[in-house]
């Protein structure tokens, strides 16, 4: 099982899941061109997308997902909140509504073999999550969009080998920055984005589960470097003690490197 991001950050966020012959998008908040584009440079193509996993409704995560779903029809599974919330969004369109698929987070479902949890986040949308994918081998997760995490987050994905954490923002640059105060309180809040160090927090939380590859995910563009985000999360977790994982950053207009198991 292999997992990378397509694109992440303040402009859109799909990524892309694979194992054996399944292919999985993971959001789809970029345009289906991009997402057709960044398959192909994996060597890959969006006519092997058996499925869609959506996060929440939030544009950045579904902007391409009408246009995608017209081209090609494959099962979208949401939960009925984000499914409200998306089928009333003026960027779906006119899409075949049987192509969705209502799922309830905390419980598990297996598509093609793949047994897939979607465990609730907070964050502000109508019911948002994120997903743990699970083989024999191990398992992977997409674990972006929360204001915060706690026990239940860590014991729903302990023992996850890789995955994509957000770190949205390095704090100081949020509060020095442009955004309105509102705003700032909006994303520094419990149903906002995780900062650089609370990224390393919950690195360093599911550590005891063998979590060895890393790709940082949702850098805000704005309110955050690459680079500042890769050194904050190093040292973070290096002054903790811990055995660094394999660290990656994603980027927002070109795919990442791949974590695999």
């Amino acid at each position: 099982m292999k997992l990378c991001s397509l694109a992440s950050g303040s402009r859109g966020n799909a990524a892309y899941l694979t194992h054996e012959d399944r292919h999985f998008l993971i959001d789809a908040g970029i345009s289906k061109k991009n997402i057709e584009t960044q398959l192909e440079q994996l060597e890959s193509s969006a006519d092997k997308i058996n499925a869609i996993l959506i996060t929440h409704e939030h544009i950045d995560h579904i902007r391409g997902l009408g246009a995608f779903l017209r081209k090609y029809p494959v099962p979208v599974y949401l939960t009925a909140g984000t499914w409200e919330a998306v089928r009333k969004s003026s960027c779906l369109g006119r899409v075949d509504e049987g192509l969705f698929t209502v799922i309830e987070s905390g419980t598990d479902f297996e598509i093609a073999g793949i047994c897939i949890r979607a465990i609730a986040t907070d964050h502000d949308a109508a019911e948002p999550v994120a997903y743990r994918f699970s083989t024999a081998e191990g398992a992977l997760a997409v674990i972006t969009d929360l204001g915060t995490y706690d026990e239940h987050t860590i014991q729903a994905f302990r023992g996850i080998r890789g995955g994509i954490i957000e770190a949205n923002h390095d704090i100081r640059m949020l509060e020095m920055g442009p955004y309105p105060y509102a705003l700032k309180l909006r994303i520094l809040g419990k149903n906002g984005h995780l900062s650089n160090e609370a990224c390393a927090g919950l690195i360093h939380a599911l550590d005891a589960g063998g979590l060895s590859q890393v790709i940082l995910g949702h850098l805000s563009m704005e309110n955050n470097l690459p680079d500042i985000a890769y050194e904050t999360v190093k040292q973070e977790l290096q002054a903790e003690g811990d055995v660094l994982p394999e660290i990656h950053v994603a980027g927002q207009y070109a795919h990442s490197a791949w974590i695999s198991i």
